[in-house]
């Protein structure tokens, strides 16, 4: 009985004075509790006018901002809260205004405690370090072309959860296009200025390894063989194991295994090749030749090859229709083509050979998806600025059935563009790539204009009115499935 009572008393006493300090870290917390969510700034009562960030809490925390997600778990480089606290060069990136606002700043030793603690994963007072309870979670992937990174989006709260560094040299990769294999087990991202695909697990976004697209070591160079950079879109197949990239302009084509990670196939020559679908049966690839009027078929083994005009008339090799993406219909009968230099969609038929629809969008269409929930397809259309007043971009929504357009309002230059079928949300990543774009909230890191996802109700095909802010030049986005 006396054991027991000691260590009762002992239990309660150890308790004595300790503060829940909203589930922080109780370092974290002191800062954080006595500094940011006070009256005035970023607690419960005042977060509406503190850009909609709550503090109060770990879990507020990570309800985001108004502008996205101010904390990005392992990532302090890509966490804007870091730039408002900090008034130390030495310490990095600065943004003004200071936090606290019209307060004291943080000492240095406190800003690199939250920065490290961020770098560690954010994590709460019990170690949980957010979105990284669930292995199957649904996420969206999208390339930062200006920053060598892939933002993981979670589905469910729409924030942006994670950066990942890509890339194998320093600086200057340029990630162009990311996808995730059919059963959602990998995540894919090949690079505009490396001779590599990169391989990265969805469970946990831990990086797999590099598959090499090129016979030919980076840096050589000769009149038979070249480092075919730019490489810029690419197909997987069903079962996931091989894929088809594209290097523009260069014209090569690289077949590579993505099971053994190793090169199986490499050809040159093909012109200006961008967009890239494969058929049903998966034995003919076809790519679209973004100078020009024409695609190109290729069986799979790339023993024959055969060239489809979109127009009347004969082949052109300067800028006509320029095709530049392309999908394959529900029903694979069908692939349609974006083409940017006409603006409209056409529609080839696989049986007849032939185009059989031309369908009007906006200006310059992009990047074109299919969601089965709305039965219709969508198209990023990035220069558009005469459909709508003070608009500079659209969106082109093509029914199924019929292939009727309709536009709605999009801004600011819009490319990648990604659906969520389970919320029936359509992602469209914003460029923001010229001065005469919405100022963004904070600088990055990376040189160049930070740009933002926006999103749209595919039910009524509106524009919801939150849009996050990403880092520079977010160009592709694709969606675990």
């Amino acid at each position: 009985m006396s054991v027991f009572i000691v260590f009762v008393l002992f239990s309660c006493r150890k308790d004595i004075g300790q503060v829940n300090r909203g589930n922080y870290p109780n370092d974290i917390g002191k800062i954080i509790t006595t500094n940011c969510s006070v009256s005035g700034c970023h607690n419960t009562a005042s977060a509406g006018a503190a850009a909609g960030y709550n503090l109060d809490t770990w879990t507020t925390m990570f309800a985001g901002a108004d502008n996205g997600s101010p904390v990005i778990p392992y990532s302090s480089k890509f966490s804007s809260l870091c730039y408002f606290i900090n008034t130390y060069p030495e310490l990095g990136l600065q943004n003004a205004p200071t936090m606290p606002l019209n307060g004291n700043p943080l000492k240095a030793t406190q800003v690199k405690l939250i920065r490290e603690w961020i770098d560690a994963g954010a994590p709460n007072i019990n170690g949980q370090v957010k979105w990284a309870d669930n292995p199957l979670r649904k996420k969206l992937y999208a390339t930062n072309q200006g920053c060598d990174a892939v933002t993981v989006f979670d589905a469910e709260t729409l924030l942006p959860m994670r950066f990942v560094p890509v890339g194998s040299k320093t600086n200057g990769n340029t990630p162009h296009q990311v996808r995730v294999s059919p059963d959602g087990k990998y995540w894919y991202v090949i690079f505009i200025n490396n001779n590599i695909m990169q391989k990265f697990r969805c469970s946990d976004d831990s990086y797999v390894g590099n598959i090499p697209l090129s016979p030919f070591a980076a840096g050589t160079s000769s009149s038979t063989q070249d480092d075919a950079l730019n490489w810029n879109t690419f197909v997987i197949t069903k079962n996931g194991d091989v894929a088809y990239c594209v290097s523009w302009p260069d014209g090569k084509v690289a077949k590579v295994n993505l099971n053994s990670m190793k090169l199986i196939n490499f050809i040159g020559g093909q012109g200006v090749p961008h967009g890239i679908v494969l058929n049903a049966n998966e034995d003919k690839l076809y790519l679209a030749s973004q100078t020009g009027n024409f695609i190109t078929e290729y069986d799979t083994a790339f023993t024959s090859s055969t060239e489809y005009i979109l127009e009347n008339g004969g082949k052109k090799t300067t800028s006509s229709l320029d095709p530049h993406d392309m999908i394959l219909s529900p029903d694979n009968q069908n692939i349609l083509i974006t083409c940017q230099k006409s603006n409209e969609v056409r529609v080839f038929n696989l049986a007849s050979l032939s185009v059989i629809s031309v369908i009007p969008t906006g200006t310059y269409p992009q990047e074109i998806v299919y969601s089965k929930g709305s039965n219709a397809y969508y198209v990023s259309c990035t220069e558009d600025t005469s459909s709508f007043v003070g608009s500079h971009g659209s969106v082109t929504r093509i029914s199924g059935n019929g292939f009727m357009p309709t536009k709605i309002k999009f801004g600011f230059q819009p490319h990648g563009i990604a659906v969520d079928e389970n919320s029936n949300i359509l992602y469209v990543l914003s460029r923001n790539i010229v001065s005469s774009g919405p100022a963004p909230h904070h600088t990055s890191q990376c040189i160049g204009r930070n740009g933002f996802v926006n999103f749209i109700d595919l039910k009524t095909f509106t524009l919801l009115k939150k849009r996050y802010e990403l880092s520079v030049d977010p160009y592709f986005i694709f969606a675990r499935p």
